[in-house]
């Protein structure tokens, strides 16, 4: 192959778009995560718990990190939450894990930053909303109190305009604005507007205040796909800081994932994000920590990060009446991420390893060729029997009533082989 951007048959291979932004340090102790300018796009989540229950939070915390967040926000809404906080950044420390901790302020953020000095400084980053940092004569000040903390302690922040909590005067101004105009726009290109504007205006409003442009983080959340991909592409065009993405309120289960992957899709393969996070709403019973699985398979998907191996596993259909297939494909893959806390520091690109586990005679044996090691299963009325292919090549075939366990371990076999 050719080494432009076409294929010898002449089709354009498919690549995200490049958008150059300047580039944020979220720094803890030692460790820094660099948001922008040519770092990977990060993914972010956020605690659920009560923060004032340190070890609780510092505990989810963790099961975020593990599951692949670089970056936790979380709530810090009272005095208590924010005397809370250091205790947080503590236990973690002792846990090992210096992801770092952004805090989320509404309303009273001003106030807590500089009441708490220990919170301010534990934090790697601040969350500032403009719509909720006070009204008329008091917005200006409130905001820049947090400028001032963010200034002193020397932390990025993050001004986070979100269509729920949108600046009420700012879009009033803007609709009277539009009610002049000789053709006016429509109610929702305005809000469009508010948002881009009030994120921008606050951003140079800090940057009027001292604050370096490469400690600005912006985004602008609504709940809606069309729209946050309106928003973004306009903001995208009007500013060089790094952009957060996410849908503001995704929704649960399949309705929250599959919203998420399309907007977020669609944006990224355009270039546009240096963070992203799902906000996914917890089915009952499931782990936070689900938020940061797909967020780290939306990236993986479309080839911009690698965290985990990938599966690769049929659908199953009419040839396929065992379950048998599925069952081993679900076990391999638990297994896989399961292990990946370990194995990201003892085995050095295992993440770019594919896995390939099928159900029958069809595209079983080729797609088992595709991956770096793959097993086609007998399908419905086929010869009890299941080779296994190993870097494109059939190694073995197994049979009996132990195919699964034996496969299992020929893949970890293979890793320790490959990746020691």
């Amino acid at each position: 192959m050719s080494d432009d951007t076409t294929i010898p048959c002449g089709i354009p291979m498919s690549q995200p778009k490049a958008r150059r932004s300047l580039q944020a340090r979220l720094v803890w102790g030692d460790h820094v995560v660099t948001v922008g300018g040519d770092a990977p796009v990060r993914v972010q989540s956020m605690t659920n718990t009560d923060t004032v229950d340190a070890i609780g939070t510092a505990i989810q915390i963790k099961e975020l990190a593990l599951a692949g967040s670089e970056i936790v926000r979380i709530t810090v809404n009272t005095p208590e939450a924010a005397a809370a906080v250091p205790h947080v950044r503590e236990q973690l420390d002792r846990m090992g894990v210096n992801v770092p901790l952004v805090g989320d302020f509404h309303y009273n953020g001003h106030r807590l930053l500089t009441d708490f000095p220990d919170c301010a400084q534990a934090l790697s980053k601040y969350r500032i909303n403009p719509g909720n940092v006070g009204k008329g004569d008091k917005h200006d000040k409130q905001f820049g109190q947090m400028i001032e903390a963010a200034m002193r302690y020397n932390k990025p922040v993050r001004i986070g305009v979100n269509w729920g909590s949108l600046d009420q005067e700012l879009l009033a101004k803007l609709m009277d604005e539009n009610a002049l105009r000789a053709q006016p726009f429509e109610a929702k290109q305005v809000m469009y507007e508010a948002l881009i504007t009030s994120a921008i205006d606050s951003a140079a409003l800090a940057q009027s205040m001292g604050m370096s442009p490469n400690q600005i983080l912006l985004s602008c959340k609504v709940s809606g796909v069309q729209d946050l991909i309106a928003v973004y592409r306009e903001l995208a065009q009007r500013c060089n800081y790094p952009l957060h993405l996410g849908l503001t309120e995704a929704g649960m289960g399949t309705k929250g994932t599959v919203a998420s992957a399309t907007a977020l899709s669609i944006l990224l393969q355009e270039g546009i994000g240096d963070t992203i996070r799902v906000s996914l709403t917890p089915q009952p019973g499931e782990a936070r920590t689900q938020e940061v699985v797909v967020a780290s398979e939306i990236l993986q998907s479309l080839g911009l990060r690698t965290f985990v191996p990938s599966v690769t596993a049929c659908p199953g259909c009419g040839r396929t009446t065992s379950t048998t297939f599925q069952e081993m494909a679900k076990s391999i893959d638990d297994f896989l991420r399961a292990q990946m806390p370990v194995w990201r520091t003892q085995y050095p690109g295992v993440e770019n390893l594919k896995v390939a586990v099928m159900g029958c005679i069809v595209n079983g044996p080729g797609e088992s060729k595709h991956a770096d090691i793959g097993i086609s299963l007998p399908g419905s009325g086929e010869a009890p029997a299941a080779p296994v292919f190993i870097d494109g090549e059939k190694a073995m075939t197994l049979r009996g009533d132990n195919i699964a366990q034996e496969f299992h371990q020929i893949v970890e076999n293979y890793i320790e082989k490959r990746f020691a």
